[in-house]
């Protein structure tokens, strides 16, 4: 990609995500994700309704008058990005593909962090470790996040949620609010999400598609695996190959959202073709 497309394709992420984050996301960030604890701040005169046991009785003593202790957040967080890249993600409807979706995503919560002075740091996943960018503060590094999602040419185009909780685990020792977003086509790995879960606050975001649901009626078309790139035909003319297609995936969906409930991950699905403003505040709320 030429550099002056790509800084523009970066500047366009930024226009759209920027707006979203400070408009819409930065109250529900500051609620959702909260610090690390409540920190002294300062002293003040006592006021009518001030707590009893907030009074700092060793002031009071010298000052010969009522004072209590304020205290406010100590908001600086950590915030994650595991970024799946793989080739399923390569896919998508005329509206968007999942990694536009998924880059717009991480731009939101990055710049969201970014307004809460937290600092951001991203893994960019295959079934291998593409990048891994430390957590940093500043919009110049949020550029750079997202500049990384947008020009990354995977090694590999297979998938490793696995690896890359893993690999999350051994480098991040601090808890951080890690963010996890995919289409979660990878071979089984609910050992890790638990140990995950417990570790750090992980939330998982489900991007999907609607053909990944749904094929079209169109008789015989080849069908690419985009992480194997084996290709098969299937005629989708046959109303039992749909109905097949769908129930497979409707169980594969059920098992995903039964799998984060017993490892305790909250989720948010997003779909190529809607808004992701309202499932996002909807997830926001949930832990506000």
């Amino acid at each position: 990609m030429e550099t002056a497309e790509l800084i523009q394709r970066v500047r366009r992420v930024e226009l759209k995500t920027r707006g979203l984050s400070d408009r819409i996301f930065s109250g529900e960030y500051h609620s959702a994700f909260k610090g690390r604890g409540m920190a002294f701040s300062e002293n003040r005169s006592y006021q009518h309704g001030d707590e009893i046991r907030t009074i700092d009785w060793n002031v009071t003593a010298r000052m010969g008058q009522p004072f209590v202790k304020v205290f406010e957040e100590e908001r600086e967080l950590t915030v994650f990005l595991l970024i799946d890249v793989s080739g399923s993600n390569t896919t998508g409807t005329r509206q968007r593909t999942k990694k536009e979706l998924i880059t717009e995503l991480s731009a939101v919560i990055a710049f969201s962090a970014m307004g809460n002075n937290d600092k951001v740091g991203a893994i960019l996943f295959s079934d291998t470790i593409e990048r891994f960018i430390p957590p940093k503060k500043g919009r110049s590094h949020i550029l750079r996040i997202i500049r990384e999602i947008i020009e990354v040419e995977p090694a590999s185009k297979g998938t490793s949620i696995d690896f890359a909780l893993e690999h999350f685990l051994s480098a991040i020792k601090k808890r951080s609010i890690a963010f996890l977003i995919s289409d979660f086509r990878s071979p089984d790995f609910e050992q890790i999400l638990r140990q995950a879960g417990k570790k750090h606050d992980l939330i998982a975001l489900r991007v999907s598609d609607p053909l990944d649901r749904k094929l079209p009626s169109i008789g015989w078309i080849p069908v690419q695996d985009p992480e194997s790139n084996q290709t098969k035909w299937v005629y989708t003319g046959r109303t039992k190959t749909r109905q097949n297609h769908a129930m497979h995936e409707k169980n594969r969906e059920s098992d995903l959202k039964a799998l984060f409930a017993r490892c305790g991950i909250d989720q948010a699905v997003l779909l190529t073709n809607r808004p992701y403003v309202q499932p996002l505040m909807q997830l926001f709320d949930r832990r506000g």
